[in-house]
């Protein structure tokens, strides 16, 4: 079972309570009237941005008709929800799309992603993250460390008792990109190859190889499918370019991105043939 996340954790409430308010037939309005709210303020809850007060909820599934069994769920959910997952902490590093990306990989079962020139931010060592993260153009110098050691702490997840399920596709052109030099790409890929070994069942790398003649992800930057464990919550994807970023929910969008991951994955090579190809890389920068 994944770790618990107050983002996750939030998020199903609100679709629990949405869903619910549907399937009754019960309006907005009478949940202000009811719970004596705003609209703007019952916005903010369904919207995650608060998190609604034991009591106030206490009422709301009485008003939604909710079992008893469901209502201690949901009421459990609130518990986990009002927390603070440990990437709260850097409100000042990171905006707050980006820590909500940070709070549903802690708490997911398995992602899928798509790079089309690095190494996975969840595989990198601590220089090539440094050379990603560059200190003249983007980030201020004084951040740097900052964010490299958020990004190592990210990698915690690869290595707990249920660890996140990673499929990493990568372009075979990270394998050349020399991102913070020959060395540190060299030790960036006998890092992979560590990884590979270590993470047999819970880890697979995929090499998208310069003869692939085609594929819908190319040009696609940085690409995550976010999956959950818990069948109520729906796959997200993570997408991210130079200027912009964010989760898209949208059902139509995500089943088109998994569909262009699949077609990626079937024209990478397997795992055998992707760890050959990173060995043999290392091997001429020797």
């Amino acid at each position: 079972m994944a770790l618990p996340s107050p983002v996750v954790a939030g998020w199903e409430l609100v679709l629990r309570l949405r869903d619910r308010r549907e399937q009754v037939g019960v309006e907005v309005k009478d949940i202000t009237r009811e719970l004596g709210f705003s609209r703007n303020y019952w916005s903010a809850i369904e919207n995650e941005r608060k998190v609604i007060s034991e009591d106030a909820l206490k009422k709301l599934l009485a008003l939604l008709e909710f079992g008893s069994n469901e209502s201690s769920e949901i009421l459990t959910l609130r518990e986990i929800a009002k927390d603070r997952g440990w990437w709260s902490n850097f409100s000042a590093l990171f905006d707050g799309e980006l820590r909500r990306f940070f709070g549903l990989e802690h708490g997911a079962h398995s992602m899928r992603g798509y790079e089309n020139l690095l190494i996975p931010g969840l595989l990198q060592t601590a220089d090539y993250a440094r050379a990603v993260i560059h200190p003249d153009v983007t980030v201020p110098r004084v951040q740097v460390e900052q964010r490299v050691d958020v990004r190592l702490r990210r990698q915690k997840r690869l290595d707990d008792a249920d660890p996140l399920r990673l499929t990493a596709v990568i372009s075979e052109a990270a394998l050349y990109q020399q991102i913070g030099g020959v060395v540190v790409l060299r030790d960036q890929l006998q890092h992979v190859i560590d990884m590979i070994k270590k993470y047999p069942d819970s880890l697979h790398v995929h090499v998208l190889p310069f003869t692939a003649t085609a594929c819908s992800l190319f040009g696609g930057g940085t690409v995550y499918l976010i999956d959950f464990e818990n069948t109520r919550l729906p796959t997200v994807v993570w997408q991210e370019t130079v200027t912009a970023w964010g989760i898209i929910d949208d059902p139509s969008p995500v089943d088109a991105i998994s569909a262009a991951f699949t077609e990626a994955l079937q024209r990478s090579l397997d795992r055998r043939a992707s760890r050959e190809t990173i060995q043999r890389r290392i091997e001429e920068l020797h």
